[in-house]
């Protein structure tokens, strides 16, 4: 019976090993030293800025009074109506509401820019990237559209 008594310390030992973790509480010579936990890891949460934050961006960019402001803040809540209206719509392509996002911009810029006096129009120009020439070899939102929307197979008459 030696070999049982020396299953019966090992598993002893073992047991005993493992109890002051499975324990609640703080674990075994937590108390005599002072270990820092490690700092806990923070993470970005990206936040979409609300209405009111871009209209003080506005304001602060293109030196708006608080008419201006007013107006930017209606022209930029409608927007975000039309946008919602647009996303929310099945029954349109993605193309095509695409075309009505980019119609909607524009509209938007327009409406913005008949706010603004003469020195805030030159200041204010978002639709300026559409301007820069994209690489040969880049695809538009409009090409990639055209490779990944399903073929509908000629119908049979």
């Amino acid at each position: 019976m030696p070999n049982c008594n020396k299953i019966s310390a090992t598993k002893f030992l073992r047991v005993a090993l493992l109890l002051p973790t499975l324990m609640p509480g703080k674990p075994v010579g937590a108390q005599a030293t002072s270990v820092a936990p490690p700092p806990r890891q923070s993470y970005r949460i990206h936040q979409r800025a609300t209405i009111d934050d871009r209209v003080k961006a506005f304001a602060r960019t293109l030196d708006l009074n608080q008419a201006q402001q007013a107006e930017v803040k209606t022209i930029l809540q409608q927007r975000q109506q039309e946008t919602l209206r647009i996303r929310m719509d099945s029954s349109i392509s993605g193309a095509t509401r695409i075309e009505r996002f980019r119609a909607l911009q524009d509209q938007t810029v327009e409406r913005i820019r008949a706010v603004l006096n003469d020195d805030q129009k030159k200041k204010y120009n978002p639709l300026a990237v559409r301007e820069i020439k994209p690489a040969p070899d880049q695809k538009s939102v409009e090409d990639w559209l055209k490779e990944t929307t399903p073929k509908s197979p000629p119908s049979k008459q």
